[in-house]
């Protein structure tokens, strides 16, 4: 077996997804044979003695394996997808918000790459000995690496899917699907090649230099030639499908809720918490824009990973719920100054792992004015686990308006004959809504209207909100709305919302501090 290890003495990992733009926050992970594969060349261009380490016993040796079914990976536990933000000016144009995002690791904790099937010679042995030796880089030019061939008796979490290792998997093992890239062998390159040369009449120059006649010309080609020649990805390239853990690559938050969702005795998953980064950044006054959005980008991500007719419920909110309100809640959750810089997604009744996998997915969603809103998942788990980070799921007797309640049913002219009367039924509704979530719930003991609500000196009314669900030929019994401050019997936890499209960020309240 031929096994590689990777340690990172700068603690990151730089490297776009070839399906990526380089300023989605995204990162390759795991590191691809292909990269692999081009560091090597490059070491041996710029480092080794080519008359002692020729150029065919580079050819063998990247060949074999090339030809070698895909390496399994073994992944570090701690890696946390991380970032940083900032401005790039820009000629005559408003400067551009950069996201350098990287993979950070621990410095003594590899990433272990192997080939099972693969033996080489003695003279590869040495030269790949050499060449991971002088090897700078894996990646991007700031990842600095140290590599090194090992003997490797442990585990593996990252395989491709038609390797299927029993040993490496178990019943309660939640997993994701991720595309990296590998050289084609170089048969199959010959074979590729010839199949988009052969039947083309007169081939244009940019195509015919993106496939050169030389496999490692093939692979040493300059990515701004084969994007030139219309190429999505290297033509010499092929993709290989990996599974590995969910959360291999995530915050700190998410890894420790899916190491505690893993576990046989685990509770129901029922709140992911996202950071929202965008420009401007949305206020709490289009929270029903936004919780619609949110809920719009999941319904696409499922039905590109799922299918059509394979969304769960608890996601779309269409199949039989008696109570109506066990699916999610598109709740955007603001800073001091209304800006909603992070969104929680609450399904009372839990996620299925269908729904999760798509949650996870989730990096985007699209707005009607400014560019798309970038997500950045944080955390998967049960609400309480975010008391730290918001005030919407900690625990109060007491719970005020964030935006507007809206009453969800039509009131009868008797009850909107005077202002007592108005109350009344408004209270009944509010109960009458509330008991309905399920068992055992601290009655509402009873409301009263606030004016306005404080956002960073800004005074926001009802009026000041966007009220209106963009379905068409929905209902709407309220379309002014009301902010309320909401006494219970005794203290609940969060989230709260009730109302008129309280799935959707309308009627959120926060305890009253």
């Amino acid at each position: 077996m031929l096994a590689i290890a990777f340690t990172f003495p700068g603690g990151r990992y730089h490297a776009t997804p070839w399906w990526c733009h380089v300023n989605e926050a995204a990162v390759a992970w795991p590191p691809d044979t292909w990269r692999l594969t081009r560091s090597l060349i490059a070491t041996w261009h710029r480092k080794l003695d080519q008359t002692v380490y020729p150029r065919s016993s580079l050819h063998s040796l990247l060949a074999r394996i090339a030809e070698a079914p895909p390496p399994r990976i073994r992944l570090p536990d701690q890696a946390i997808h991380a970032h940083t933000r900032h401005y790039m000016p820009t000629k005559g144009k408003k400067p551009a918000l950069i996201f350098d995002a990287f993979v950070r690791l621990a410095l003594d904790d590899p990433v272990v790459v192997a080939w099972r099937e693969l033996e080489l010679p003695a003279e590869e042995r040495e030269l790949l000995d050499r060449l991971l030796e002088a090897m700078g880089y894996l990646g991007r030019a700031e990842s600095w690496v140290q590599a090194e061939r090992i003997v490797w008796n442990g585990d593996f979490n990252c395989v491709p899917v038609n390797q299927g290792d029993a040993d490496t998997r178990t019943d309660d093992t939640m997993e994701e699907i991720v595309r990296v890239l590998a050289p084609l062998p170089p048969q199959s390159y010959v074979k590729f090649r010839s199949e988009q040369l052969g039947a083309k009449q007169e081939v244009p120059e940019e195509l015919a230099q993106s496939l050169p006649q030389d496999w490692l010309d093939a692979l040493s080609l300059d990515t701004a030639q084969w994007q030139a020649a219309g190429w999505s990805h290297p033509p010499a390239a092929r993709t290989v499908t990996y599974r590995r853990p969910l959360h291999a690559l995530g915050t700190v938050a998410a890894k420790a809720a899916t190491r505690a969702v893993a576990t046989r005795e685990r509770t129901a998953v029922t709140t992911v918490r996202f950071a929202v980064y965008g420009t401007p950044s949305p206020r709490i006054e289009d929270a029903v824009r936004m919780g619609e959005a949110l809920r719009l980008a999941a319904m696409g991500r499922a039905k590109r990973l799922l299918g059509e007719g394979a969304i769960p419920y608890e996601l779309s909110g269409h199949g039989n719920d008696e109570s109506g309100h066990k699916h999610a809640f598109w709740l955007p959750d603001p800073n001091e100054r209304g800006q909603i810089t992070h969104v929680l997604v609450h399904a009372p009744g839990g996620f299925s792992p269908e729904a999760i996998r798509v949650l996870t997915a989730l990096d985007a969603c699209h707005r009607d004015h400014g560019e798309p809103l970038r997500l950045m998942l944080e955390g998967v788990g049960q609400a309480g686990m975010f008391s730290e980070m918001t005030p919407l799921v900690r625990e109060s007797a007491v719970w005020e308006s964030i935006t507007p309640y809206l009453h969800p049913w039509y009131l009868k002219k008797a009850e909107t004959r005077s202002a007592a009367a108005l109350h009344e039924a408004i209270l009944k509704q509010l109960r009458r809504e509330w008991s309905a979530r399920g068992e055992n719930l601290p009655p509402i003991l009873g409301f009263q209207e606030l004016t306005e609500q404080h956002f960073g000196g800004r005074r926001l009314r009802p009026l000041h909100y966007h009220r209106f669900r963009r379905k068409q030929g929905l209902s709407q019994p309220d379309t002014l709305g009301r902010l309320i401050e909401l006494r219970f019997a005794a203290p609940v936890s969060g989230p709260v919302a009730l109302g008129f499209g309280c799935h959707f960020g309308l009627g959120l309240l926060r305890p009253r501090t």
